[in-house]
């Protein structure tokens, strides 16, 4: 391919009559002004869109316009060119053409760029214009921090030697930031956020160190390294989390905060020890409480304007119930966030505090000085609150004063450990609190799971083997199956840069809402438990977990796989 010509882009803009002449002296103005690139003050003025800019690159340099969306890169093609040019040059390679490969720019005239990209490559390249944007996503899902990690790794146990660093001294020294150990965290939690991971774990075995990442649910393995850096990374999380470093035989919880590219990222850390050493845990809470709207939260909107009249109650409590990483701190925030108002006194009671929310009076559980949830529950009750949210009922203390608090005018949030929404009331009971109190206080619970959605960009129709095959006949009746199976497709994904080969890409929630009606309250209130049960699974007939993530399947927004995963979870 010939070298690109050099143009001007205000110019192109105006020929293609995407751009006036006013708006070209206005802009060129504001690039005077702030240093800002042209095509940047373009966008950010509202005068083009960043595709429109690629797109009239294309047509005027008579190349192609690859939309990374709908391009399925394969990251064996793009990590022919080092990462370090990859963003300098703002390029990556598509295609291996044979002779030549096939390369997108965010911009194409840039002709220092070509040349350098042609060095590099040692190949002739063809040229196709990118979006910027689109380009810098690619590159942070492809070029994974694996080998650095791995390297980092090697070079902390070379560091490590035979000798024991000295990590006291290391924490607060100014040379601290250049430590092999800090670098290889700092680049761990850079991955972590980088592929969406909630969780990071640090396994030591007999003979490795595994590090693994919790992806939308499902564990994955990082790298494993030599056990010698094990002891190294766990002194320096404890460190930075304030935890006790002489303490390796009993188990202990702490927190601190990182930013990853400019955003904060708060961490949950346990540590436990284990046969070969000691276990980290950390959970990833990214600070952004935009997150928290009930309109995000994927509940079908019936049910989301039913749930939405509960919370607007004045008193009572509403449960959130699921098994750990179902998202039931997301939905109590969301509801919190809309509740958040001058109007409205709101105190939470939680262990740990996960997110900051503004205006809202949080309060860490600490058992060690005895500020347990029922005493910080009952010190919450003489602070005039409208609104209570308490993290867990975990104990019969918490639930019956939980309990009281929403038979006295105040409404509770909180959450509780069952498979689904119609065994929360009968938890309750068994947990000691008495019948005629949960059927006055409790106007409703929610039960929820979180499900993969299949990668839009390698989605495919499959046809479900065998074994799934007989799974959805048990579940769907014998006409609906009759109806659907012989039309119905399924989709699953085959793994592409955008989901990193897994297939999915982000999770969505499934949810079952049970109100608690006259007919319910009069049930629950009964020494039978079985009446109250059947009442309300007559109530939710098609509208529970199950149903729920089966038509998520049907909708072919997910795998048959994943539903029989969650519903294995519903059955367990």
């Amino acid at each position: 391919m010939a070298r690109p010509e050099k143009i001007r882009l205000g110019e192109i803009l105006i020929q293609q009559n995407l751009l006036s002449p006013e708006q070209l002296e206005l802009a060129l103005v504001e690039q005077k002004r702030t240093g800002r690139k042209l095509g940047r003050v373009f966008i950010d003025s509202g005068f083009v869109t960043e595709k429109q800019i690629s797109e009239a690159l294309a047509r005027q340099l008579n190349i192609p316009f690859i939309d990374l969306n709908d391009f399925n890169v394969k990251s064996h093609e793009v990590q022919k060119l080092p990462e370090a040019q990859a963003r300098r040059f703002r390029a990556i390679v598509l295609e291996d053409r044979g002779g030549t490969y096939f390369v997108g720019m965010a911009d194409p005239s840039d002709l220092f760029a070509y040349d350098e990209l042609t060095r590099v490559l040692k190949h002739e390249i063809e040229l196709a214009v990118v979006q910027e944007s689109m380009l810098l996503q690619v590159i942070d899902r492809t070029y994974r921090l694996t080998d650095e990690i791995s390297h980092l790794a090697m070079e902390l146990q070379q560091d490590l030697g035979e000798n024991t660093l000295d990590f006291v001294s290391l924490g607060t020294s100014n040379s601290a930031e250049e430590a092999p150990v800090v670098k290889l965290l700092q680049t761990i939690f850079d991955d972590a956020v980088q592929v969406r991971a909630s969780d990071i774990h640090i396994e030591p075995q007999e003979n490795k160190l595994h590090i693994r990442f919790r992806i939308d649910g499902v564990m994955h393995l990082q790298t494993q390294s030599d056990m010698k850096i094990a002891t190294a990374l766990v002194l320096r999380l404890k460190l930075m989390s304030g935890l006790d470093i002489s303490e390796k035989r009993l188990p202990q919880d702490g927190r601190f905060g990182i930013k990853v590219k400019a955003l904060p990222v708060d961490i949950r850390i346990s540590t436990m020890p284990t046969q070969y050493g000691e276990s980290v845990v950390m959970r990833l809470l990214i600070q952004n409480a935009g997150n928290f709207a009930l309109d995000k939260l994927g509940m079908p909107a019936d049910m989301l304007a039913r749930f939405r009249k509960l919370i607007h109650r004045p008193s009572g409590m509403v449960l959130v119930t699921g098994p750990t990483g179902s998202g039931k701190t997301t939905t109590l925030y969301a509801a919190l966030n809309e509740l958040n108002s001058h109007a409205n006194k709101i105190i939470t009671v939680e262990d740990p505090v996960e997110y900051r929310l503004p205006g809202i009076n949080q309060v860490q559980v600490n058992e060690k000085i005895d500020l347990d949830f029922p005493r910080v529950l009952r010190t919450t009750l003489r602070q005039d609150p409208d609104i209570i949210l308490v993290g867990e009922m975990r104990d019969e203390a918490t639930a019956q004063t939980g309990l009281r608090a929403a038979m006295t005018g105040h409404l509770v949030l909180s959450t509780l450990h069952t498979n689904d929404a119609i065994t929360a009331p009968v938890r309750l009971i068994d947990m000691g609190a008495p019948r005629f109190m949960v059927a006055m206080s409790l106007l409703g619970v929610v039960a929820q799971r979180l499900v993969r959605i299949v990668c839009d960009h390698c989605k495919s129709s499959y046809v479900p083997t065998p074994n799934e095959q007989l799974w959805l006949k048990q579940e769907l009746s014998n006409q609906a199956l009759g109806n659907q199976t012989q039309e119905q497709s399924f989709v699953h994904g085959k793994g592409c840069s955008h989901c990193n080969q897994t297939g999915y890409q982000g999770r969505v929630g499934v949810y079952e809402l049970l109100e608690m009606t006259n007919e319910l309250v009069e049930a629950a209130n009964h020494q039978d438990t079985n009446t109250f049960i059947q009442q309300a699974r007559a109530r939710m007939q098609g509208q529970t977990l199950r149903s729920q993530s089966i038509q998520l399947a049907l909708d072919q927004r997910t795998t048959v796989a994943e539903i029989m995963r969650i519903n294995n979870q519903l059955d367990a």
